[in-house]
């Protein structure tokens, strides 16, 4: 495995504790915050991604995908937005889904908890970052992003909102990666153990 790649998951390992503690408003306060930065940081966002946009449409990229990778100040706004509806939302953490008695007595429970650090590979489109990372935090795990190198600019300028969002929350900003690299991360990341 690359240096780099291991870094990251090391990092992002070294974090989850953290996050496992976090409270509701605690992961709540964090969501806002990156909602907001990302709504403070829109220009930067747009002039990334008319980067990427340009190289799409120079390397033959059909309308379609081209439609997929392109933000406006509406979706990036949709973008923040979402953040926003998850620290609405219920903790998942800590919620008992079943629960039973046995005949002997013992009380059993299946309650949701956290995996950890999560992977996640997705294709050129820019909104799923803050989509996944949102619900990763929400979820109270790490979240180690790899989109599409077609979105790359896209991706490095939201990823940057967001762990800028999580540094002023006082969370740590490992809570959220960007995992950069050829097709070998990628399988790197399908690997990856522990």
């Amino acid at each position: 495995m690359t240096t780099a790649f291991v870094s990251q998951a090391q990092a992002a390992k070294a974090v989850c504790p953290q996050l496992r503690r976090a409270d509701r408003a605690t992961k709540d306060a964090a969501l806002r915050a990156m909602a907001e930065q990302v709504r403070t940081d829109c220009a930067t966002i747009l002039t990334a991604n008319e980067t990427d946009v340009s190289r799409g449409r120079t390397a033959g990229m059909s309308q379609a995908m081209l439609d997929r990778l392109t933000l406006t100040p509406q979706r990036v706004e949709a973008m923040a937005c979402g953040l926003e509806d998850l620290a609405r939302l219920a903790d998942p953490v800590g919620e008992v889904v079943r629960g039973w008695t046995t005949p002997q007595g013992v009380h059993i429970e299946q309650v949701r908890v956290p995996i950890g650090v999560i992977g996640i590979i997705y294709e050129a489109r820019p909104n799923v970052t803050t989509d996944a990372a949102g619900i990763c935090l929400k979820s109270g795990n790490v979240a180690l992003l790899r989109g599409s190198s077609s979105a790359l600019d896209s991706n490095r300028a939201i990823v940057a909102a967001l762990r800028a969002g999580l540094t002023r929350a006082g969370m740590p900003s490992d809570l959220v990666s960007l995992v950069e690299g050829g097709h070998e991360v990628t399988g790197e990341m399908m690997q990856a153990r522990g």
